[in-house]
Order: structure tokens, then C-alpha cells, then sequence
């Protein structure tokens, strides 16, 4: 059985640290806190509860779209699984599998109501 860690909604925010800052600032007054900052990509995360996470993104540094959620499942072997699976399905496939520079492994499939999905794993 696929393990999932977390399922997270994505944003698409204007650049800037203006707009970085805003976030967060608002969701800070909720209890967020940011745990990732790769400049074109920020998440925030409650302290209490880790998996209960937003992602704000500017652009995706390696994808032709900024996909709408991520699925990050247990492990990388996990994500061959689902990627085999997905196109042995026929699903479309936006952002081919691959190892990223930044520690994960992933791939983007777009579902049925044309929302586009992360499917990822961070490597070991």
C-alpha cells in the first residue's frame, strides 16, 4: 500500500519579497511558520501538526507550470510506482519523472478536472 506523508495546495504568488513577506505575515497570525525558503518557493507549516502545510510558489524552477497541490508519498520507490501506474493509465503527463536538485524525486500528471498534481518522495 502507498504511504502518503502529505497532501499539500500550492499557490501562485507574484515575485518578490514583498509578497513573501505578506504571506507571511498573514498566515503567521494563524499559527504558520516557514520551514522552506528556495526563493521562488516558500512553504509555511503549523508547529504543532508539520503535515499541515501551504506552499506559495512564483514559478516551478524546473516545470513548464506551477502544479496546483503535491502528494508527497512515502518513498521514491513509491513515486516509480504511481509514475508507471499514471501512465500505464493513459493520464497526462505535465512534468516527466525525475531526481531534482533540490532532494526529491517527482513527476506532474494532470487529474480529471485538468488540476495539475506534484507527486514526489525526498530521496535518502
Amino acid at each position: 500500500m502507498t504511504q502518503i506523508r502529505r497532501a499539500v495546495p500550492n499557490v501562485q504568488v507574484e515575485p518578490g519579497e514583498k509578497a513573501a513577506e505578506a504571506n507571511r505575515a498573514f498566515y503567521g497570525t494563524l499559527g504558520f511558520e516557514e520551514v522552506m525558503n528556495l526563493g521562488w518557493v516558500t512553504t509555511l507549516a503549523s508547529p504543532s501538526h508539520p503535515a499541515a502545510q501551504l506552499t506559495f510558489l512564483t514559478h516551478d524552477e524546473t516545470a513548464p507550470v506551477v502544479p496546483d497541490v503535491s502528494v508527497e508519498l512515502g518513498t521514491v520507490e513509491e513515486v516509480d510506482t504511481a509514475y508507471a501506474a499514471m501512465r500505464s493509465a493513459g493520464a497526462e503527463i505535465v512534468h516527466t519523472l525525475r531526481d531534482e536538485d533540490w532532494g526529491v524525486r517527482r513527476f506532474f500528471v494532470r487529474d480529471p478536472q485538468g488540476r495539475v498534481v506534484n507527486v514526489l518522495a525526498h530521496r535518502a
